[in-house]
């Protein structure tokens, strides 16, 4: 049994695709456990609409007394919650390619008996700004873990980018997939972007001038190494972007800044050997 789960709170006033992205899982799951907090703007019932015997919905009450963790004990809440032997994770911003989850789910039939094996990496694909431009330094994650085995005390970490294992925090064990993750967390109008920041205020309250300095600008920052986006995007989000297309957040001007050389620098070598320097990774290669 494959067991889809996520979470989401506040998806219409933060303008999260989560009707996508509860959708992109959906075809291969048995089930998708859906953690639910309260929220104001119809969230609920956003979910319930999509009509599906196999979306469970769990309503709950979101504490966010110690900021970003909150996120990972919601996530580890709706782990609990699944029956299956894997589950596959999507978070409320992010789309799995209809091509990703066939991969997925076969790769779960073939990696069932390798017990090595205890996450399946994604690559992921960060639009920013809009839905042509797309984020590729190292600032941004090129992989993540999204389907894990369930019940070896694998738990969301810190900010429930990814996953550790044990009490110890050990770097959970991962197998490279085709799969493609895409993240619209940036991709979205100014008004939704800017509660976005104002939220963020409360969950990482230690950098509460990235969101006034946001909110007065009216637009992102510009970081190192966007580029244009040729490929398609996942079938069921089409609809989503569509409607927004004409209602994305604009994006700084270009200006150099010594300290963005080591970025290029990265990229020049990546693109060279593959390798990228002095990635960040939440998981071991097996």
């Amino acid at each position: 049994m494959l067991s889809g789960f996520t979470l989401v709170r506040n998806a219409v006033t933060l303008d999260y695709p989560i009707v996508a992205a509860i959708r992109s899982i959906l075809g291969v799951c048995d089930e998708v456990v859906v953690n639910v907090g309260r929220s104001e703007d119809g969230t609920r019932e956003l979910v319930a609409a999509i009509g599906d015997p196999r979306v469970r919905i769990l309503d709950t009450e979101w504490d966010f007394s110690r900021g970003s963790e909150a996120l990972a004990r919601e996530t580890n809440r709706a782990m609990a919650a699944c029956r299956g032997a894997w589950g596959l994770y999507v978070q409320a911003d992010e789309v799995l390619h209809e091509s990703g989850a066939a991969i997925l789910a076969e790769k779960v039939r073939e990696w069932d008996g390798d017990g090595r094996v205890e996450g399946l990496l994604v690559d992921y694909v960060h639009f920013y700004g809009d839905f042509e431009t797309v984020a590729t330094s190292r600032r941004y994650y090129r992989r993540e873990v999204r389907c894990i085995r369930l019940g070896r005390d694998i738990r969301s970490f810190q900010d429930a980018q990814g996953f550790r294992v044990g009490p110890e925090l050990r770097k959970i064990r991962a197998r490279l997939t085709d799969a493609r993750m895409f993240h619209y967390g940036w991709a979205r109008s100014a008004r939704a972007i800017g509660e976005k920041f104002e939220i963020s205020k409360t969950i990482f309250p230690g950098d509460p001038g990235r969101a006034t300095a946001a909110r007065a600008r009216g637009s992102l920052g510009r970081p190192p190494l966007l580029r244009r986006f040729t490929g398609a995007h996942p079938s069921v989000v089409r609809e989503w972007i569509a409607a927004r297309a004409h209602d994305t957040i604009p994006v700084g001007g270009r200006r150099f800044r010594p300290g963005v050389v080591r970025f290029y620098l990265s990229d020049w070598i990546e693109r060279l050997t593959g390798a990228r320097l002095f990635e960040y990774r939440n998981y071991v290669e097996v």
